[in-house]
């Protein structure tokens, strides 16, 4: 059987059991709906939470940007795990004896204000459009690839399929959806990085195999990362080691993109929502533990299989003829997520820094399958192009998912890998998609609009909603304005703007006030907001200290804090019940009772 075949097959399997559990997980209370009756074991939601939070920006997209960048690509890592860790340690026991079912639900209570439930809610619902975005472009590059569709025929299957299982079973469906995805996103991730560590270095450990000598061919007996340093100095590339090599990845803005990542993290809805769905607050703490545990096996894996498919992917294309280019390359070259253009007319593929094409290509191919336009249409300027530039487009997203291609694998890892990139772009999409019908329903609909909701009326409006956001999810999968990772990374810079500084007040804080609350997240969005897209889509240069749009939430965490205590300090304080249930939060009832006596 074919790579096409086992493909069907896996995805197949997988998709029948998540849908299963969709439907035998069905719920028809809002208790259920919103955090799975509070009664999922510890273990299971660490599971669930590692599927929930390994996206396809981590699955797909984290190790293609360390493949790519090298050590300026490791800020994605370490920014997601230490803001994992934020999370476990600081928020997560507090934010579930709270007992509130969502973020803004916390927000509206502990402000005691509608106005900021709203506010709570309206970002809520913009992180997670934002997030659920690059989770469908992941979908749409594994299907367009494995399946042999186009990416956006692969975006619409995935948003009918994310829209059954998130409709229909709620958090009590999705959460142990997200178990079984968690399984077969880990399996299909460290199987071919075993194998492909194996046949590299000699060695089945990737994490050992990473630091480890090559085991044959022309580097043997050389180290992986000295050989990578030198194969990027002789092509011309900045050094796969070297720290802080461009400008765009000087050490501010490294610092800046890993602080926002930390406490974006810690703010992000869809992750915070997860430690409402255990028995105690005990529980939360426990499932934490083991979220951390299931989290770090696939990211101690990350840079080890990124170097091993640079190394793969240069050794089978760069300097090869076009009749001798392998097997995968014609395979991934359909999609349009890899191509070549014979700039010197040599007929030799020749792969250097600088960008290949006229922006990134709208593929139209001669008989001999050379690209012959460029965006829209635009002719490729063959007759001024000289010999030493780049020829060679790859997008980065697809190093994972080609990586068992690259190194040579049986078709069915290939094919298991496929339905494990799916399982970590559906798994993440569906507990956004929760968010947003939690946010709307819950926050809005039933705390403001209609108090006097039933639960059927409820449960209708959360799924239309998701309806919605699956929808424009769908819109900006099929029109995405970056990588996966770095779509994700606005996210992340959106939810450290907007909840973090909230949350962390919110708790450890007794005197900051609704006022403060409201006019600290309103300033946060709204100034990383349009960061965004005056930097991105309107042609801006990185005009604040040179900060990129993927850590400028940094600056508008800062902005946020500011303004809350600002505010705060000039009005109201809030009211002592207000005041005495955030002391409650924070200690526990009945501590340091002994020494009154």
């Amino acid at each position: 059987m074919g790579i096409l075949g086992w493909t069907y097959f896996w995805v197949g399997l997988t998709f029948g059991i998540y849908i299963f559990i969709a439907w035998r997980s069905r719920v028809a209370d809002t208790k259920g709906f919103y955090v799975a009756g509070m009664g999922v074991p510890p273990v299971a939601n660490g599971m669930a939470t590692g599927a929930d939070w390994m996206s396809a920006a981590s699955f797909i997209s984290m190790a293609g940007l360390i493949s790519f960048l090298g050590y300026a690509g490791t800020y994605y890592l370490l920014g997601w795990t230490g803001g994992y860790v934020l999370l476990a340690l600081l928020l997560a026991p507090y934010l579930r004896k709270f007992g509130k079912y969502t973020v803004p639900d916390f927000v509206g209570d502990r402000y005691y204000s509608q106005s900021a439930r709203m506010v709570a809610a309206a970002c809520a619902v913009f992180v997670s459009f934002t997030y659920v975005a690059g989770q469908m472009r992941g979908v749409g590059i594994v299907f367009s690839r494995f399946l042999e569709v186009d990416i956006n025929t692969g975006v619409l299957i995935g948003m009918c399929i994310v829209f059954i299982y998130a409709a229909l079973g709620g958090m009590k469906g999705i959460t142990w959806t997200q178990v079984a995805q968690y399984c077969v996103l880990i399996i299909a991730y460290l199987i071919p990085a075993w194998a492909v560590s194996y046949k590299i270095t000699g060695v089945p450990i990737p994490q050992i195999g990473f630091g480890s000598t090559i085991a044959s061919g022309q580097h043997a007996g050389q180290y992986l990362l000295d050989t990578l340093n030198v194969i990027a100095r002789d092509l011309g590339f900045v050094e796969y080691t070297k720290a802080f090599a461009t400008q765009k990845t000087n050490m501010l803005n490294v610092f800046m993109i890993m602080f926002c990542l930390m406490v974006g993290t810690a703010g992000l809805p869809h992750v915070i929502i997860r430690f409402y769905t255990v028995p105690k607050v005990r529980d939360a703490r426990l499932s934490a533990g083991w979220a951390l545990f299931f989290i770090a096996l696939l990211y101690t894996t990350a840079p080890a299989v990124a170097a091993f498919v640079r190394y793969n992917m240069i050794n089978t294309l760069e300097g090869k003829r076009w009749e001798e280019r392998p097997a995968w390359y014609t395979n991934w070259s359909k999609p349009g997520l890899i191509a070549w253009v014979d700039k010197n007319g040599d007929g030799v593929i020749q792969y250097k820094p600088g960008k290949p094409f006229i922006g990134r290509p709208k593929w139209k191919k001669g008989k001999d399958g050379k690209i012959l336009t460029g965006k829209w249409g635009e002719p490729l300027l063959a007759n001024k192009l000289t010999k030493n530039e780049n020829e060679l487009y790859i997008d980065r997203d697809i190093m994972v998912l080609a990586s068992p291609e690259i190194g040579g694998l049986p078709a069915w890892v290939v094919g298991l890998v496929a339905a494990g990139g799916l399982a970590a772009a559906l798994s993440t999409a569906a507990g956004l998609l929760l968010v947003v019908g939690s946010s709307v329903s819950h926050d809005l609909y039933y705390r403001v609009v209609n108090k006097n909701a039933t639960e059927k009326q409820r449960l209708l409006v959360a799924r239309i909603m998701i309806g919605v956001a699956v929808a424009c999810a769908g819109y900006f999968g099929i029109n995405p304005p970056a990588f996966v990772a770095q779509v994700v990374a606005f996210a992340f810079g959106l939810a450290a703007s907007s909840f973090f500084p909230i949350i962390i007040l919110g708790i450890f804080s007794t005197r900051v006030n609704r006022e403060g609350a409201i006019c600290g997240m309103l300033a946060g969005i709204i100034f990383t907001a349009i960061y965004i897209i005056q930097t991105k889509f309107l042609g801006y240069g990185n005009w604040f200290l040179g900060i990129t749009p993927e850590g400028i939430g940094t600056i508008g965490m800062l902005i946020n804090f500011i303004v809350t205590i600002i505010v705060t300090s000039f009005t109201k304080a809030p009211p002592a019940e207000i005041q005495q249930i955030v002391e409650n939060v924070r200690i526990p009832k009945g501590a340091g009772a002994a020494l009154d006596h």
